[in-house]
């Protein structure tokens, strides 16, 4: 069981690091919130421990050791750590969702750009699409359909992200958006980071990445049915206040780069009431043949990993890999510079 104290941190963390999570948060049963919220916190450490720190290699060597620790039922001493330990033996999250995770950040701090969308999703179901399938767990679901449609709604949320932080971004050297997209438009990448501008061919290719979000919003709706009755209200609060990010850059004209959009407490609580609506309508509803649509080529180590409790077999770069090219790097070793 998670500590009453590490909770309260991990609950704290979260209020202030991410207040859409926060928000949706409140909806969940207990049983559920609790082990979310020290999910989250642990899952936001590691990713500002990447994103923030002055040496990112070495900050996702750290929590590979972390990793470890929680697994061998060893955590470092810190709230987060035990907290994830506690997750990790209560309802036996299988290590490869968490793994690529990590793999995701990994990515990051190798600085990594990618060619096309699905190079987007691939990069996407490591750093949310991962985070779905890891709630389906603490919900004690584990069929593969609704874990691809948990899948979905996390690789859209984090396109929302993107679309979102253009700007930000690209002044920190960083281009998340495909590259021939960019190509496509005309756009070159390195003048892009040396002075974005919300140039016309920029607000269409953000427009073109909020819809395939859109895409995965809506496949991912016929997934909740299947979460317990008492979940459905939290989830489908995630998926609107997050859809709702993406209306916002919508109506900045799909500038994300001179603004950055957000949306108020009062759109919030609207979103919290239509979750409620949308949860008593799906106890009477018919169940979506959407529910049965392949999931995405990108997330199906994750439903596969989460479904039947392994580390799946044969993906194309393992955890071990990236760090062992990011040490390679590190030492001269490595290329260097951006990898595609």
């Amino acid at each position: 069981m998670i500590r009453p104290d590490d909770l309260e941190h991990c609950r704290e963390a979260i209020r202030h690091g991410s207040l859409s999570f926060h928000a949706a948060s409140k909806l969940l049963p207990a049983k559920v919130r609790d082990p979310a919220l020290a999910l989250y916190a642990f899952c936001r450490l590691a990713d500002d421990e990447v994103d923030e720190g002055a040496y990112q290699a070495g900050a996702v060597f750290r929590l590979q050791e972390r990793l470890d620790a929680a697994y061998a039922g060893r955590p470092r001493n810190a709230p987060e750590d035990r907290a994830f330990a506690a997750i990790v033996a209560d309802f036996e999250m299988p290590r490869a969702l968490p793994e690529a995770l990590l793999e995701g950040l990994a990515w990051d701090a190798a600085e990594r750009r990618y060619d096309t969308l699905s190079g987007v999703r691939d990069y996407s179901a490591r750093v949310a699409g991962a985070v779905g399938a890891m709630m389906c767990v603490l919900m004690r679901v584990r069929d593969p359909h609704a874990l691809a449609r948990a899948c979905d709604l996390g690789v859209a949320m984090q396109l929302t992200n993107i679309a979102r932080d253009v700007g930000e971004d690209a002044r920190m050297g960083r281009i998340y958006l495909p590259l021939d997209w960019l190509r496509d438009a005309g756009i070159d990448p390195a003048n892009f980071v040396r002075d974005p501008l919300p140039t016309p061919e920029v607000s269409r290719i953000v427009k073109r990445l909020l819809a395939e979000a859109d895409r995965l919003y809506l496949r991912s709706e016929a997934g909740i049915n299947l979460l317990p009755m008492q979940a459905r209200t939290g989830i489908w609060a995630a998926r609107l206040i997050y859809a709702g990010i993406g209306r916002s850059v919508r109506s900045h004209g799909y500038d994300s780069i001179s603004m950055r959009a957000r949306t108020s407490s009062a759109q919030k609580a609207g979103w919290l009431m239509q979750s409620c609506a949308r949860a008593m309508g799906s106890a009477i509803s018919p169940k979506s043949p959407v529910i049965y649509a392949r999931p995405l080529e990108e997330v199906a180590f994750l439903v596969d990993a989460a479904s039947h409790g392994h580390r799946t077999e044969g993906r194309p770069m393992t955890v071990l890999n990236m760090l062992a090219e990011l040490r390679a790097r590190d030492a001269g070793i490595g290329t260097g510079g951006h990898m595609t």
